[in-house]
């Protein structure tokens, strides 16, 4: 443990050389792929609560193919077989994109938790409840409004501890980025076990910075918990 702590620390937490490595990649996976499904999930939830199955029925054949296929066989798709299809090939901007393993992790790992989080926020707007739609209506709102002000808040707020669950899966799932090359904590646990041939060692750490992250993670939540669902403690 002390030679991986002396000769793999840094690599572990932020860098080797010039590219950034270890526990400062993680975090970067983690919060870039859960921003976009975030950004991703929201209008998606909204399309799937509508009547009109021309709106719905996409979102939820988006939803079922993506929670409904392993995300390491979504990734392996993305990385691997993207970049194989001719047209991608000979498009410029695409082939820079899906030839950066980087890239085609960030964009697994995102539509991944996208369709995830879609289905926690659709279930919380569609359980929103009705004295609050009919409060709104009543002061002349319109649907926009309606969602800008009282669905949306309401249903984000109610479904902060579904997310946070989602966002601690992610959390383990970028483990996966190791498969594609993407130099992680688990892919700087495996080369210091390669070099030491000490596998409690290597992953032993490893495991402890991932369950200081999620600790971290748990506590900043139920920090937000407390403070936005305060009202339901009542």
């Amino acid at each position: 443990m002390i030679y991986i702590l002396e000769h793999y620390w840094r690599a572990f937490l932020y860098t080797d050389g010039y590219q950034m490595t270890g526990l400062a990649m993680t975090l970067w996976l983690l919060v870039i792929s859960c921003a976009i499904g975030f950004c991703l999930a929201l209008p998606l939830a909204i399309l799937r609560n509508a009547k009109n199955p021309l709106l719905w029925g996409p979102v939820w054949l988006y939803g079922f193919i993506f929670r409904g296929t392993p995300l390491y066989v979504q990734l392996l798709l993305i990385y691997t077989g993207v970049y194989g299809l001719h047209f991608v090939r000979e498009t410029p901007f695409l082939a820079g994109f899906f030839r950066s393993a980087l890239n085609c992790t960030l964009l697994s790992f995102a539509l991944n938790t996208g369709a995830y989080t879609t289905e926690i926020f659709y279930g919380a707007i569609r359980d929103t409840a009705f004295g609050e739609v009919e409060a709104g209506r009543a002061f002349g709102m319109s649907r926009a409004m309606l969602y800008r002000r009282i669905i949306i808040p309401s249903a984000l707020r109610r479904a902060l501890p579904m997310y946070s669950n989602e966002v601690i899966l992610m959390l383990h799932a970028t483990t996966l980025a190791f498969t594609a090359t993407v130099p992680d904590i688990l892919k700087i646990a495996n080369d210091a076990y390669t070099a030491t041939y000490a596998p409690f060692d290597a992953f032993g750490l490893a495991a402890l910075i991932y369950l200081c992250i999620s600790f971290a993670l748990i506590y900043l939540f139920r920090r937000a918990e407390a403070r936005f669902l305060a009202h339901l403690a009542v």
